[in-house]
């Protein structure tokens, strides 16, 4: 993430500094990074279950907060970089397509259910897939559509056939299918724009315009954003911190260094990560069912990490 500056190269000891920043730099796998996002990320739909206020509440103090706690590392260190006037629209609208999906997944609960809304924005994967397809010089190969359909149907096994089978083509249903197309616009925007400018700057411009963004609808929606007790303030902070800040810098990371197809497959497993924290902390049922369906989501995304013998792994 970080630029080094180039240094007069001394030999023996006199050279270590050069060393240690790239020891430094190469120590950040990507692939660690992608795991600790999703774990950071995961969370969220448990503290929203702690805080009795709605979704887009939660939402917009989620990213508020986050931008609220990156600013002074901003501005003391001074790491922010100001993006050149071609970047300006992409990362605003990173931050208004990552916003509008929060909005539009919430909505979409509203006229359907939890559970379809779910598995439709997890098709999220093969939007990514056909966007690259249509428009990236990276094609995907056969390998990631095999990944993606094992992982689709560990994510219908996980939530329940019977769900899946009940679906109504209304309202929810369109919105949910949106919601999926939103966050895939998300990672193929935000994997171009990353390789142009650092992560920090780049998280900084999207949360202060997705908040800006949120915080109006809130207001359209005649959502509340005050007069809660300290608890649901000390909910949002951790929302801020965790989901958004630590969950969305490493998953920005590994975006910027990895397939965005794979980053975007990978996020499935928070279903898992999920049901695992609901599991531990709002002691919810954990069936076989669930643990089947999240085993196939796991070994899909397998599927799709696992190359060819005469090509590298991912840095």
């Amino acid at each position: 993430m970080q630029h080094i500056s180039s240094v007069t190269t001394l030999p023996g000891r006199f050279n270590t500094t050069a060393q240690n920043q790239r020891i430094k730099v190469t120590m950040l796998n990507p692939r660690l990074c992608l795991v600790i996002g999703i774990f950071s990320i995961s969370i969220f739909p448990v503290l929203v279950k702690w805080a009795p206020v709605s979704g887009i509440t939660s939402a917009f103090y989620r990213m508020f907060f986050g931008f609220l706690l990156i600013l002074p590392y901003v501005l003391i260190t001074r790491k922010f970089t100001w993006p050149e006037k071609s970047l300006w629209l992409p990362i605003s609208l990173c931050g208004l397509i990552f916003a509008t999906d929060i909005a539009v997944w919430n909505l979409s609960i509203h006229y359907s259910n939890a559970t379809q809304a779910t598995l439709l924005t997890n098709l999220s994967p093969v939007w990514v897939g056909i966007g690259t397809f249509l428009f990236l010089p990276d094609k995907p190969a056969a390998r990631f559509w095999l990944g993606t359909l094992v992982a689709l149907a560990g994510m219908v096994i996980l939530i329940g056939w019977e769900a899946f089978s009940e679906m109504q083509l209304d309202k929810g249903f369109g919105l949910a299918i949106l919601s999926g197309m939103l966050y895939a616009t998300y990672m193929l925007i935000s994997k171009t724009v990353l390789n142009r400018i650092d992560i920090v700057s780049f998280m900084t411009i999207n949360m202060a315009v997705a908040s800006i963004y949120l915080f109006a609808i809130c207001l359209f929606f005649d959502q509340p954003v005050a007069g809660f007790d300290l608890s649901i303030w000390f909910v949002f902070l951790v929302q801020g911190l965790i989901c958004q800040l630590l969950g969305w810098l490493t998953i920005n990371y590994a975006v910027k260094q990895m397939d965005a197809k794979r980053v975007s497959l990978s996020l499935l497993s928070q279903a898992i990560v999920t049901g695992l924290f609901a599991w531990a902390f709002i002691h919810e049922q954990v069936t076989l069912q669930m643990i089947v369906g999240g085993l196939i989501i796991l070994i899909g995304i397998a599927i799709t990490f696992r190359k060819p013998a005469s090509r590298q792994a991912d840095r």
